[in-house]
């Protein structure tokens, strides 16, 4: 850093205008890098004081979780030399300068020390590989040929898929092509200016614990972005992951389909589905044509464009994401909307209602009506009987809808929480392969999943379906993340039994709450950006641990767990690790959670009416509509009355 530069920053740290910890990481990244687009930026957004820009991008170091990296790939403020020869409406020729950001510089650090720990984990066991796959998001092309450049010039193999994919099929290629790892390229359902990094296991789910401790300590002792490259003859290769691999994938995807027959009876259900802009259209419009479904797209989101142009948000959860799905399927008198996000994780819902008035589906809806439909098909077709239900299970995050817990008590199945991440959920999926004895699973990945599902009902736990309350859902375990693509399959079967029925999918949830009780879920998320917004965040999270409510919205607290600093163990026994979450249960049957969110500024608060304790949950028919207009009532008041407490913690 020169002089002139150095004096500048440190005046307006001074005077407080950028903090200690920004100049800090400032410093580190100019005197451990040799991007000429560092100085260069640092130095234009200094001169034009630019304080707030500069403490955003360098008020912390990206830190490398479990998960991955997520961060701003374009800045607020582009500077001339990000911009570069890009025009004024064009993406920025390189990406954000930061610390705090997803660049060159954190991808390079990323990778290599992934790659020490690939080394020195598999030695002995032939060189280290990859997957790596890319979402359709700005920069994702560069930050793909990035981590090939230094997978590779430091011993690793990567197999690459030379156009986008989604975030399943990333996990489903680690497992069919036998890597020791995967790496996508995805800031799931974030704003166009982030991009991110998520990092697999062998197993194709995202690193767990020693794993993900073990890659960030590497992570951690590189200093910058420079390298020794291995001699060329110890390098890596680069190898195309082709077409054949799309087909292996769908092949898995038709096993999902658990009555063709009845799909064939429905074949007039006419489904509008849309990729938002993302990955979402290389497989699910194939595979629901595949399988007899009707499939129209919605044309103008057709094309991969990471500035998602027609939407505000590619979030799927926001109903402004369907509305152009949604008034497509009134013109052409379609039954379903259904959504994913870019990288094709998650998926969202729009059905008829009785009145044949389109409706959003939430998330804790969809996934308890694929869990209750999974089961009920699985039960008549012998799968699952009174002989081994002891061995089938649901697993869920502990923020889901209680409702999935009654439907699979109804059926005699076991139900498993988790903490929220998918992780977890692909922790378990490995438990329970590793459960069956060793001279059984040999070549476990290459059974037909009748096969697979044969032994973990005589040996651990048959997965029947997973998911999270964020429209995240997994049906079989052949990968190890939440499927988009899977979801979409799922969803339009379970859409075909409903017409098969008689019902649309809103009155089969009716169904449902008509036996179970009325089940409310929903979310506050304030957002708090930049590096004040993250102190707060932190500071109002730490509020709930030191100081929980006794009392909310005139009912007395019954129960406060704090994940971060108590101990807990799931149904199955096995210890649950530390998370900053406080879930706070009510004796009404009310409760809500509250939790920072892991990939955004936010801090998220999960709301929840339940039926009361004690009470008798199920509802006549005739009685429904008021039964729902009261627990709307309820659940209003309760989202009121913590919006209110949050806003006196936050001191506003």
């Amino acid at each position: 850093m020169n002089s002139n530069l150095a004096e500048t920053l440190q005046t307006a740290c001074n005077q407080e205008k950028i903090t200690s910890d920004s100049l800090k990481n400032i410093t580190a990244l100019l005197e451990n890098s040799q991007d000429p687009v560092n100085e260069s930026s640092v130095t234009q957004l200094a001169n034009a004081e630019e304080w707030n820009e500069l403490n955003n991008r360098f008020f912390k170091t990206l830190a490398f979780g479990t998960g991955g990296l997520r961060g701003r790939s374009i800045g607020e403020v582009v500077t001339a030399a990000e911009r570069g020869s890009a025009g004024p409406d064009d993406r920025p020729e390189f990406p954000c300068v930061g610390t705090a950001t997803l660049n060159y510089y954190n991808i390079t650090r990323a990778t290599l020390g992934l790659v020490r720990y690939l080394v020195k984990s598999f030695e002995g066991e032939g060189r280290p590989s990859l997957a790596l796959a890319r979402d359709t998001r700005n920069f994702g092309k560069e930050f793909a040929d990035c981590v090939t450049r230094v997978a590779t010039e430091n011993g690793c193999d990567v197999h690459i898929f030379p156009d986008p994919r989604s975030t399943p099929q990333l996990s489903f290629a680690v497992r069919h092509l036998g890597t020791t790892s995967g790496i996508v390229l995805t800031a799931s359902h974030n704003p166009p200016h982030d991009n991110g990094y998520k990092v697999y296991g062998d197993d194709g789910a995202q690193l767990v614990e020693p794993a993900a401790g073990a890659v960030i300590a590497e992570v951690t002792a590189i200093s910058g972005d420079t390298y020794e490259s291995l001699p060329e003859s110890e390098q890596g290769q680069v190898h195309q992951i082709g077409p054949e691999n799309d087909e292996s994938y769908m092949e898995r995807l038709e096993t999902l389909l658990l009555d063709p027959d009845l799909v064939k009876a429905q074949s007039d259900l006419k489904i509008v589905f849309t990729n938002l802009h993302g990955t979402g259209g290389v497989i699910s419009p194939q595979m629901l044509r595949r399988l007899g479904f009707h499939c129209d797209t919605v044309a103008a989101q057709d094309d991969e464009n990471g500035w998602f142009p027609t939407v505000k948000s590619p979030n799927p959860e926001n109903a402004e994401a369907l509305s152009m799905g949604m008034a497509q399927a009134d013109e052409s008198g379609a039954d379903l909307v259904i959504a994913t996000d870019p990288d094709c994780d998650r998926m969202a819902v729009a059905a008829r209602d009785g009145n044949g008035k389109m409706t959003l589906v939430t998330g804790n809806q969809i996934g308890s009506l694929m869990g209750f439909y999974r089961l009920l098909a699985f039960k008549n077709q012998g799968i699952i009987d009174d002989s081994n239900k002891d061995h089938a299970v649901l697993v869920k995050t502990f923020v889901t809808s209680n409702l999935q817990d009654s439907i699979a008590a109804d059926f005699g199945v076991n139900v498993v929480n988790t903490l929220t991440g998918f992780k977890y959920i692909g922790a378990k999926l490995r438990k329970y392969e590793d459960q069956i004895p060793a001279e059984l699973r040999k070549n476990y990945r290459g059974l037909s999943d009748e096969e697979t599902r044969a032994l973990r009902l005589e040996h651990s736990q048959f997965f029947v379906f997973g998911g999270e309350e964020s429209y995240g859902y997994l049906g079989a375990d052949f990968l190890r993340d939440k499927d988009g693509n899977g979801a979409v399959v799922m969803f339009a079967e379970l859409a075909a039994y409903a017409k098969s029925q008689g019902l649309t999918a809103v009155e089969l949830l009716d169904k449902l709450y008509c036996q179970h009780g009325v089940y409310l879920e929903g979310q506050h998320a304030e957002t708090l950006a930049g590096a004040d917004g993250a102190a707060q965040i932190q500071a109002l999270a730490k509020s709930y641990v030191e100081n929980p409510p006794s009392e909310v919205d005139g009912s007395a607290v019954s129960r406060v767990r704090d994940f971060a600093n108590k101990d807990y163990t799931d149904e199955e026994g096995d210890e649950i690790p530390k998370e900053k979450m406080v879930f706070v249960d009510l004796e009404d049957g009310r409760a809500f959670a509250v939790r920072p969110s892991g990939t955004e500024p936010k801090i998220k608060f999960y709301i929840y009416f339940r039926p009361s304790p004690g009470s008798e949950a199920s509802i006549a028919p005739g009685n429904l509509a008021s039964a729902k207009a009261d627990a709307q009532a309820s659940f209003d008041s309760l989202k009121n009355a913590i919006v209110s407490d949050m806003q006196e913690r936050l001191g506003s």
